[in-house]
């Protein structure tokens, strides 16, 4: 006769619900990411003005703007 084995079946088959690693890894940087939007936006926003700063005053037009016109004090050169 041949022993029948009682317990669990189907193999590696997980029976409990808990999730994998990876799924825990990626819902907790959606949380942080919750938790933190606020913060995230705000320094995002200083890097983004930062880029567009530096751009906008390594251009050879933007020395101009500064220097002294000939022709005596005016407040709208332009």
């Amino acid at each position: 006769m041949a022993k029948q084995r009682v317990g669990r079946g189907g193999g590696g088959r997980r029976n409990d619900d808990s999730p994998s690693l990876l799924t825990r890894a990626v819902n907790s940087v959606f949380t942080f990411v919750r938790f933190a939007e606020f913060e995230i936006l705000f320094v995002l926003f200083f890097v983004i003005a930062f880029i567009i700063f530096k751009d906008l005053t390594s251009r050879p037009e933007y020395n101009q703007l500064l220097v002294k016109k000939p022709g005596g004090p005016d407040w709208w050169p332009y």
